[in-house]
């Protein structure tokens, strides 16, 4: 927990949470101040908690103050103020939340839509550029977010400023790009009967493609890790782990990590069109920071711009890794304020808590 000694007990607070598959992240921010420096924040395992309801409480009892508005971004599809997790047992309700923490409005939304939000506010350094590109003054904006899983959002521009939307483009068919891709898809399908994008293009798509590359490679791997991978409940940080070191113990590891990198390519690239995004594409979610040396290769700029006829269109969209780990918070506090300023919500306003 970090928290500021100058919180006061009368002074309204927003609460913001970024609430993720693996990880949750809560924060409290003074209203009408920089939302860019909270006044208390704490991360959490999602896993460890029965429902959301649970994980706000620990929270709140810490810090003791009265909070205002809230605003949560939650991965999975939000529909009339409700959600059902898609990586975690949950199913979260705006309204039960609001009534029960006596927030005078609260807003319920999905959690790439949330980093989203957060896009016009960033700043230079918060972001890598991986293609400078020509960005269409207006133009739309995509937001790709790769972490346990794969999400997707967009920003549109209304005349006075970007607008956020969400999408569930993640769970969209994964379009392999070569021979071997094909053949991964073949695996992926044969195991789940459907071959999304999230499937193949996420930090849970890493087991999945050691998994393929090792069956059809048939690699004699390091024993040792080996047997650790194959032991382990969540393997996926054994092999990024190893695939980042200069010398990969297992080579497979590396091969794995190679290519979701270019399956990832070809997944922005293929979202860049979904959305014709010419305002830019930012990457944002745990994974793409830690493997920045790989994106700035050039394997993944090959598989984004390889789409045929439309590879010049990509070539001048701006590609950009978003390196703050705060953003998505920063998104959900943005939403939190813009909610307080509609007042409270009125009796049998459950619709509206999700506009």
């Amino acid at each position: 927990m970090l928290a500021h000694n100058n919180m006061k007990m009368d002074v309204p607070y927003l609460l913001a949470g970024d609430i993720g598959g693996t990880r949750s992240r809560l924060a409290v921010f003074a209203s009408g101040l920089d939302l860019r420096a909270p006044v208390a924040q704490a991360e959490f395992a999602s896993a460890a908690f029965p429902d959301l309801e649970s994980l706000v409480r620990a929270f709140l009892e810490k810090i003791q103050v009265r909070i205002e508005c809230a605003c949560f971004g939650v991965a999975g599809p939000v529909r009339e103020g409700r959600a059902a997790l898609t990586n975690l047992p949950w199913i979260v309700d705006a309204e039960r939340l609001r009534a029960q923490f006596g927030f005078e409005r609260l807003r319920l939304m999905n959690d790439v839509q949330a980093l989203a939000a957060a896009v016009p506010r960033l700043k230079e350094d918060d972001c890598v550029s991986l293609q400078a590109g020509r960005p269409a003054p207006g133009g739309t904006i995509a937001v790709v977010a790769v972490g346990t899983g794969l999400g997707a959002s967009f920003l549109t521009w209304d005349g006075t400023g970007y607008r956020a939307f969400p999408s569930e483009a993640g769970h969209g068919d994964f379009a392999p790009a070569d021979p071997r891709q094909a053949r991964f898809f073949l695996f992926l399908r044969e195991r789940f009967g459907h071959a999304s994008r999230e499937r193949a293009c996420s930090g849970t798509a890493i087991r999945h493609i050691y998994a393929y590359l090792k069956e059809e490679d048939g690699v004699c791997t390091s024993g040792g890790l080996s047997a650790k991978i194959a032991a382990a409940t969540d393997p996926v940080p054994l092999i990024l782990d190893n695939a980042l070191r200069e010398e990969p113990s297992d080579p497979l590891c590396r091969d794995t990590l190679e290519l979701f990198v270019s399956i990832l390519g070809g997944v922005c690239g293929s979202l860049g069109l979904d959305f014709f995004a010419t305002g830019g594409i930012f990457l944002g979610g745990g994974l793409p920071p830690r493997i920045i040396a790989l994106l700035r290769g050039k394997p993944f700029l090959q598989a984004f711009r390889a789409k045929g006829r439309m590879a010049d269109l990509l070539a001048e969209i701006p590609v950009r890794v978003i390196m703050n780990p705060g953003a998505a918070l920063l998104g959900a506090a943005r939403e939190a304020m813009s909610a307080c300023r509609r007042g409270p919500t009125p009796p049998g306003g459950g619709k509206d808590l999700d506009r």
